[in-house]
């Protein structure tokens, strides 16, 4: 009707039918309420005019206020935009006729990237600049911007979307009134799905009306809605969600509700497809949007906490990836990005200048506002700073407590991006230490994660990446994490209090076994604990420390310096360490043995080296048996100890029965024919803890609890509340020590008695093999437990002396010690730092009982008189107990340990004068550790102290810290000297008796000295300066060892016939020793001087052995020859008279005849056998020798012969008079070349001096 009536006026009045749809437009502007109305009127109108007519007519309306003064109506844009959205109009004709033009808005957004850009360069701000050129560009884009602002108004998304498309990226949306249109739209799109799911209880909200326009978009009903134009709309909006932090509350709520959804849903795998979907959309919104956003609004701490509440149902896989684009990407995707970037960076530099001690508080709620909005860059710039000044790491830490749950979690992210920056190099430039920069960083993790709730899966997982990657640097953040989280040290230098501490209970340990008090770490174990759990790393972590701690040495070893390699190596073996024992600690018995599988699948199938292998198991063997125990008594309840005991036994053996079996596999079938396998499981199964009580231990911590109470009482000051809960703290705390002191007593008693019933079945060798069972029993037990911890160390020697107390059957505790002190060189060179350190506490504790039992003879009697391991002679019918003949007595003991003292002044001597770096390190570690016990002989104690002063001189400016060990050493060594007594008051010069002890000599192995221990009286009385020439001009220790071993049978298996080769033999000798030095007078000989040798005469010697012979016929027996005891030094030598010519004849004369006769010649540094050796004929007699002492030895100790020794009648000596005139010749030839020499090394000395 109206559209009729239109026409009739117009054709009446003769009007213009351009002018009349443009009266129409004006009046449709005027009455915008009546939508409907007009278009249908513009409709039939249109349908007699041309279909661009009504463009041009618009496009005239915006182009008469396209004035520099003027200002388009809001009305006219609705109207072009409800025209576009009924396609009355097409967006093509309109948008000519809109400004700013395309190539312009280009230009504009590429000039604001390049300005930004340079702020970020300069790292200044042109605040100024920007609020310019922002005016002008709301100026140019203003036309379109209203445009696609009233589209949005009236829901035509469609026709908005394809303006957008036209310009670049959230370009459109950078207009305010446009992005706050964007989020109404929004707004009123999800407002179903958010009274749904995203409403928190109790609360009510503010409802949003639907549009009226029939054509705007579908309201969202279902998560699958959100994908139609949701997700969309949000892609356009970009950063600029910022305006509206409403909408972004409501999109974070949906979000988390629908994670919730997604984690619980068992729907079919259709849907699960399709929910992945929305997934992705979500993290990518996310990505783009929220965090975006975020960065621009103002300190926002309540949206920085609702989004946490959505990312923490997300694993750390999809968090950390979502902060890795925020921090690396996003700030580069937009121009206020850049700029909020750089504003960051230099208001952080700001507070970071400012921070101290004293202004946390001030200057940590400045971070925390800084962080709410823009994290990421805050503590990328803040973990630079720590790196270069650790001095910052505490106050740091201390101003983090004013942070948002999203911000601690984006500082994890911030630390292991750190840590894995390729740029850093982790070594500094000398290639021996580790960064300091990373040494910052670690003791930044573990101060911030222990302090802070921080999720720590993120940086284990980054642990155990490095990890199988082969790279051990990172080991250090694990470390400092269990250190500070759980209060778990681990270090070399604890005191002996400490150590003992640290082998009673968990209480014990906790008070005082650490440096630290252990106070305030339930919680932040707990949070370590389960972040372990949940993600599966603890065994992985174990496994991979214990394969990288043995690779580092081949993947490291060749490229970089040996001391960075033994670091490395001591850091993977010192985390294991650690890292194990807060796993033992903390575990639930049902918890480690669901994941620790059994010792064969350990190292067959993970291939986990034995020691760490038993360090895992060890812990569930002790979790096992103390369960099965339980339920054993549970059964009987009110019975007695005995019966207590037996069933301690029984749950043993119920236990350990399948580890018998396990342990089989480790070692080839030839191990077990020297040591059982319940021998080995028992000795790796065991701790300090099952063997001793530190009763003084638990004694020092009451007595200091005590103290306490005492000080609490008399303190006046403190509050009467305060101090019954202190006093009830301390009296708690002392009845769970004495608790813990009466649990452990009971359990050490329950322990030795299991070893007094197993010790019978430990050692399976027959007697004349015992020397191949201790080789064993070093190689595979102590050795490589001894270096594994401090613990571990005193626990070995104390387990030696158990089996002797125990009085193990075939096991020889004078062969063990002997072969533990006769040669250290290699085992010392072979250590790392923190190895030689354990090692040194190993021969420490040794040293301790040697050195007890040295000092008084009813203590030695007592524990050694009767024992089977200080047997010299070992029948075939075994050990009666009866024969103190068979026995070491305590004066040849004494001999023994200086002989032991001696081998170690020799050994150290070696290692210092070598020049390796490891060597004389090492060494100095071990001697600083046994300086107790070592050195008691003042000679000896003199000896070291010259060479270690040397060393002084030498490395002072050479290597420092060489330079700092040996002095620390030398001021203990001296303030020692007063300690030290002179070697005939160490051991008496007696000769001694002659039932005592067989000869000894050095195994193949033995050492690098130039002669065997046994053979002559030069072995132990050559200097150590006299081997390391002769070890100079052979190139290498092992020819010296050849040399010794090729002569000792020639002076086994000579005969009466001999008399020629015997001569010649002993000139080549002579001529081989190498000129004695001072130094070398100290430790044992004078070149001018032939030392004193004592002799029984011929007839004394001829009457015993007709006395023993029929003895000897009866009762075969086995000789087990034990170490050198007759060493003498220079210097007591000095202080006895000259013997005559005429008794030195007589002497030389004796020992003539007792090598013509086929017996062994007893030389000095040897005890002589009761029995003359018998003459069998010299095949027959090689080929018994080589059936019993060809047994293999280890090369960190001498070997000690096993021989039987046959019974015959010698033959006639030569005559008195022939064998004197041959005496004379010999000893003035011996003379004459002595003076030669000493007086060409004399002349030798001069010219190296020169």
């Amino acid at each position: 009707e109206v559209t009729g009536d239109t026409i009739l006026q117009k054709g009446c009045f003769n009007l213009d039918p351009n002018r009349v749809l443009d009266v129409i437009l004006e009046v449709f502007e005027c009455r915008p309420e009546h939508d409907d109305f007009f278009i249908s009127l513009l409709e039939s109108y249109m349908s007699m005019c041309e279909p661009q007519t009504l463009c041009h007519i618009l496009g005239f309306k915006f182009k008469f206020y396209q004035e520099p003064n003027g200002e388009t109506p809001s009305s006219l844009y609705r109207v072009a935009a409800v025209l576009l959205q009924f396609n009355l109009i097409d967006l093509d004709d309109l948008y000519v006729h809109l400004l700013p033009a395309d190539n312009c808005i280009m230009d504009e957004h590429k000039r604001e990237i390049a300005e930004a850009k340079q702020i970020v360069r300069k790292l200044t701000m042109v605040v100024l600049s920007s609020e310019k050129m922002d005016e002008r560009e709301k100026e140019k884009e203003k036309k379109r911007g209203e445009s696609r602002e009233a589209l949005l108004k009236i829901g035509d998304w469609q026709h908005a979307q394809n303006i957008m498309d036209q310009m670049p990226p959230y370009y459109a949306a950078s207009h305010k009134l446009i992005a706050l249109a964007i989020c109404k739209l929004i707004h009123i799109t999800i407002e179903p799905l958010y009274r749904r799911v995203g409403v928190p209880k109790g609360a009510k909200g503010s409802p949003v009306n639907a549009l009226q326009n029939k054509r705007a978009p579908k309201q969202a009903e279902s998560f699958e809605d959100l994908r139609r134009d949701v997700f969309n709309m949000f892609c356009y909006l970009g950063p600029h969600l910022s305006h509206d932090p409403i909408l972004f509350a409501k999109v974070v709520r949906i979000g988390k509700s629908f994670m919730k959804e997604f984690q619980s849903d068992g729907s079919k795998q259709e849907d699960k497809e399709k929910t992945e979907v929305i997934l992705s959309c979500l993290l990518s919104i996310t990505d783009q949007v929220l965090l975006p956003s975020l960065s621009l609004m103002d300190c926002n701490a309540c949206m920085s906490e609702e989004l946490w509440g959505m990312f923490k149902t997300f694993p750390y896989q999809h968090r950390y990836r979502l902060y890795g684009q925020w921090k690396n990407e996003t700030y580069n995707s937009h121009p206020l990005l850049v700029k909020v970037k750089a504003q960051t960076i230099d208001r952080a530099k700001y507070i970071m200048k400012r921070l101290t001690k004293e202004n946390v508080k001030p200057s940590g709620r400045q971070i925390g506002k800084l962080s709410h909005s823009n994290p990421t860059i805050l503590f990328d710039y803040i973990l630079s700073q720590i790196q270069k000044y650790d001095n910052l790491i505490t106050p740091v830490v201390d101003s983090l407590k004013y942070l948002t749950s999203l911000n601690y979690d984006v500082l994890a992210y911030c630390i292991i991006e750190a840590l894995a920056n390729p740029e850093k190099e982790r070594m500094k430039h000398d290639d021996t230490t580790i960064s300091s920069w990373l040494q910052s960083l670690a003791s930044f993790c573990g101060a911030v994660f222990r302090k802070y709730p921080i999720d720590l899966a993120g940086l284990l997982q980054y642990v155990a990446n490095q990890l199988k990657a082969g790279k051990s640097f990172d080991l250090l953040i694990l470390k400092e994490v269990v250190q500070k989280m759980a209060g778990i040290e681990i270090t070399e230098e604890m005191t002996m209090e400490q150590l003992e501490a640290m082998t009673g209970g968990e209480q014990l340990k906790a008070e005082g076994g650490y440096f630290g008090q252990i106070r305030n770490t339930k919680k932040s174990s707990q949070r370590l604990k389960d972040a372990l759990l949940d993600h599966d790393l603890a065994l992985p972590l174990c496994l991979l420390m214990a394969q990288q701690r043995n690779g580092v040495i081949f993947q490291e070893g060749g490229e970089k310096h040996l001391k960075l390699v033994g670091k490395l190596y001591d850091q993977c073996h010192d985390t294991l360490v650690q890292f194990g024992g807060f796993l033992a600690s903390n575990l639930s018995t049902e918890d480690y043995i669901k994941r620790v599988p059994s010792i064969d699948v350990l190292c067959n199938e993970f291939h986990t080296p034995h020691d760490a292998a038993f360090f895992l198991s060890r812990p569930m063997y002790a979790h096992h048996i103390s369960s099965k125990y339980d339920e054993l008594k549970k059964s009987e309840k009110g019975s007695k100890q005995q019966h207590k005991v037996h069933k301690y036994i029984t749950s043993c053996e119920m236990v350990m029965a399948p580890v018998h079996e396990a342990v089989v596999s480790l070692h080839v079938s030839k191990v077990w024919d020297d040591i059982s396998p319940q021998f080995y499981a028992t000795f790796w199964s065991l701790t300090m803890y099952d063997l001793a009580v530190p009763h003084t231990s638990y004694e020092r911590e009451v007595n200091k609890l005590k103290v306490q109470m005492k000080a609490i009482d008399d303190n006046q000051e403190m509050p009467p509340n305060k101090k019954k809960k202190e006093k009830e703290r301390c009296t708690a705390l002392q009845d769970k020590l004495l608790e813990e002191e009466k649990k452990q007593m009971e359990h050490v008693q329950r322990v030795l008695q299991r070893l007094k019933l197993e010790k019978d079945n430990w050692l399976l060798a027959s007697k004349i093999y015992q020397n191949e069972t201790i080789t064993k029993f070093l190689q595979l037990c102590i050795f490589p437990r001894c270096i594994f911890s401090a613990i571990d160390a005193v626990y070995c020697a104390r387990f030696v002396e158990l089996v002797h107390q125990q009085k193990t059957p075939n096991f020889s505790t004078l062969l063990c010690y002997d072969r533990v002190f006769s040669d250290i060189i290699y085992t010392v060179a072979s250590c790392t730092e923190n190895e030689a350190s354990r090692y040194g506490r190993f021969l420490c504790c040794m040293l301790e009982t040697v050195t007890r039992w040295h000092s008084d003879r009813a203590t030695y009697e007592k524990e050694c008189g009767n024992y089977p391991g200080f047997l010299t002679i070992l029948r075939a019918t075994g050990f009666d107990g009866g024969n103190k003949a068979d026995q070491l007595d305590y004066e040849n003991f004494r001999h023994v340990v200086h002989k032991w003292h001696y081998k170690l002044t020799k050994a150290s001597v070696h290692c210092l004068e070598t020049g390796e770096y490891t060597h004389i390190r090492n060494i100095l570690i071990v001697l600083t550790k046994i300086l107790p016990w070592y050195p008691k002989v003042l000679n000896l104690g003199q000896a070291l102290e010259r060479r270690v002063h040397k060393i002084c001189q030498e490395e002072k400016e050479k290597r420092p810290d060489l330079y700092a060990l040996a002095m620390g050493y030398s001021g203990q060594l001296k303030s020692r000297k007063s300690y030290m007594i002179p070697e005939n008051e160490f051991h008496h010069k007696d000769p001694p008796p002659r039932n005592a002890v067989a000869s000894v000599q050095n195994g193949p192995g033995g050492g690098p000295s130039s002669s065997s221990i046994g053979s002559a009286s030069k072995s132990d009385e050559s200097s150590t300066e006299e081997t390391d020439k002769s070890r100079e001009r052979s190139q290498c220790g092992v020819k010296a060892v050849n040399k010794a071993s090729s002569t000792t049978p020639k002076g086994n298996s000579s005969n009466g016939n001999s008399g020629s080769n015997r001569e010649r033999e002993r000139k080549e000798k002579k001529e081989k020793t190498p000129a004695t030095t001072p130094e070398a007078r100290v430790l044992g000989k004078d070149g001018k001087e032939k030392p004193k040798e004592e002799r029984p005469n011929k007839d004394e010697k001829a009457r015993e052995t007709k006395e023993r012979t029929p003895k000897k016929a009866k009762d075969e027996k086995f000789k087990t020859t034990v170490p050198n005891a007759e060493s003498k030094s220079t210097q007591e030598r000095e202080r006895e008279k000259e013997p005559s010519r005429e008794r030195d004849i007589a002497k030389e004369m004796k020992s003539k005849e007792n090598v013509k006769g086929g017996e062994k010649t007893p030389v000095s540094g040897s005890l002589k056998s009761p029995v003359p050796r018998s003459d069998i004929p010299e095949p027959e007699r090689e080929q018994k020798r080589r059936k019993i002492d060809t047994h293999p030895s280890p090369s960190h100790s001498s070997t000690v012969k096993v021989s039987i020794l046959y019974i015959n009648h010698t033959p006639p000596p030569l005559s008195k008079s022939k064998e004197r005139e041959m005496d004379k010749k010999d000893l003035d030839k011996s003379r004459e070349r002595s003076r030669e020499r000493e007086k060409k090394d004399e002349k030798d000395r001069k010219e190296r001096k020169r």
